[in-house]
């Protein structure tokens, strides 16, 4: 049975052992790694890594690291710069910045604000970066 998440935080402030709830909810509360979202994205998107290599600006291997799971908590940036080289929407990026446990992109925040208007705008990364310094925001990488 599928439990949203305010009715399973419902349930689990009203349970008084932590440890029947997550039996009971375990397949709920397990998440997905990094490495298995994005594989499931390059494979759901037709996307060919190579391609999302380019389009990240970032090195080669390091994307490959971050895809196949030897380096599994890259720092947010990084996820963003991959969100760009896969060209996700914005709900797909805020989806995987949740999935990794990172706040999502918020309006009021200006580094944020670019970087939504970026997805929403389908720009690249490099248009990113130049918004970014044109209003006094750390780049991307």
């Amino acid at each position: 049975m599928k439990k949203d998440t305010e009715k399973l935080l419902e349930e689990l402030k009203s349970y008084a052992d932590f440890g029947e709830f997550y039996r009971e909810n375990r397949e709920l509360v397990a998440s997905v790694t990094l490495s298995d979202y994005l594989n499931e994205l390059i494979e759901k998107k037709h996307l060919n890594k190579a391609d999302i290599v380019a389009n990240s600006e970032m090195s080669e291997v390091y994307v490959y690291q971050i895809i196949s799971g030897i380096k599994p908590n890259p720092k947010r940036k990084k996820l963003l710069c991959i969100a760009f080289g896969m060209n996700l929407t914005l709900d797909e990026t805020q989806l995987l910045l949740k999935k990794t446990g990172y706040a999502p992109l918020y309006a009021k925040n200006p580094f944020d604000a670019v970087i939504i208007y970026g997805l929403s705008k389908r720009l690249g990364i490099v248009d990113v970066n130049n918004l970014l310094f044109e209003y006094d925001q750390e780049t991307l990488g």
